[in-house]
């Protein structure tokens, strides 16, 4: 149980280091991602405003049989960057929220890449 506090603490400090150079406008906002165990979720969002713009989750509906694994992370990063284009943004500030940059959250990055959207 040690190990998993450790383990959470650390990617607190690690997003709130990244968090203090990320910054998301309504022209060019935030995209974020988290992953549970068995989720995950993706919102972009608007800083100065502070309301969320556009969101995806494996808890939707339409979504649901996608797994928390690297290819369907990729199916996810194509729907939130389609998503993004219908709300005439183009390019995002990506934020991996505390978690390294390899396969979920990677995936995502390159699925949103794939449809369009800058970062």
């Amino acid at each position: 149980m040690k190990r998993v506090l450790d383990k959470n603490r650390k990617r607190a400090k690690r997003k709130i280091h990244i968090r203090k150079h990320i910054f998301g406008t309504a022209t060019k906002p935030r995209m974020t991602v988290f992953r549970s165990n068995l989720h995950m979720y993706v919102q972009v969002i608007d800083d100065v405003a502070g309301h969320t713009l556009v969101s995806a989750s494996t808890m939707e509906p339409e979504l649901r049989d996608l797994k928390n694994n690297v290819g369907d992370a990729a199916k996810l990063g194509e729907v939130i960057g389609k998503r993004i284009l219908e709300k005439d943004i183009d390019s995002v500030v990506f934020d991996r929220n505390g978690y390294l940059f390899h396969g979920i959250v990677k995936s995502i990055a390159d699925g949103a890449r794939k449809t369009g959207v800058k970062f």
